[in-house]
């Protein structure tokens, strides 16, 4: 299960570009908490420390007890925005939540074992690498592992075969396939091209045999015409 990981945040007072360049060279990362239950709020939190807590996080599902003006608020971590041009988190959406608020995430596929298939050449395939699951906070995983081990070439892993965490339900139909063990791809090989015909007018190739003597012209080939006597 997800685990729940403390983060200390404040309250922003002061709004603009400015003042989040301020914030930014302090160290801090501007963000934004919003909910059904909550009033929007702008807050920041320390930079070094969320990024450490997003390195050490195996999932993208982040779920964190804001520590805010001395109360907690259980909250998602909804989307981070990376500057990829010089390095280091822009913003953060954090989503509040109730604990006895169920919740939908996206949680990531895991294939465990290798599959019967695989052996005779066979390629796993993952249809869904995630899956979209309903469940209380304290329930949320941090990935679906699916054994497949006994999978053979062409077949694949629904999701009613799937046994999901207690708490856990997916929307998917019963009869969606999320894995897939793929038949071997055989490269096609080139078919052989036909030799070019000699292009009109064309001279022989150095080497090549002259006409016997006294043999006949081809089918269809012009006659000479006959010299004058």
């Amino acid at each position: 299960m997800a685990k729940i990981l403390d983060l200390q945040a404040e309250v922003r007072t002061q709004s603009g570009t400015g003042a989040v360049k301020r914030m930014r060279k302090a160290g801090n990362i501007p963000a934004a908490l919003y909910g059904r239950k909550v009033k929007p709020s702008s807050i920041q939190v320390h930079g070094k420390t969320f990024a450490k807590l997003l390195a050490g996080s195996a999932s993208d599902n982040i779920l964190v007890s804001l520590k805010i003006a001395g109360e907690d608020q259980l909250a998602l971590v909804q989307e981070v925005q990376h500057d990829y041009l010089r390095g280091g988190i822009l913003h953060i959406d954090f989503h509040a939540v109730a604990a006895d608020e169920e919740i939908h995430a996206n949680v990531p596929v895991v294939m465990v074992g290798e599959a019967k298939g695989q052996k005779q050449g066979g390629m796993m395939e993952a249809i869904h690498h995630e899956i979209e699951v309903r469940c209380l906070p304290k329930d949320l995983p941090e990935s679906i592992e699916i054994d497949v081990t006994h999978l053979e070439v062409g077949q694949g892993v629904h999701v009613s075969e799937i046994k999901f965490p207690a708490g856990v339900s997916c929307h998917l139909g019963g009869d969606v396939v999320i894995v897939m063990c793929e038949e071997p791809k055989v490269e096609a090989e080139p078919e052989p091209t036909a030799a070019a015909a000699p292009a009109a007018g064309a001279k022989p190739a150095a080497g090549a045999a002259a006409p016997a003597a006294g043999a006949k012209p081809a089918a269809g080939a012009a006659a000479k015409p006959a010299a004058k006597k």
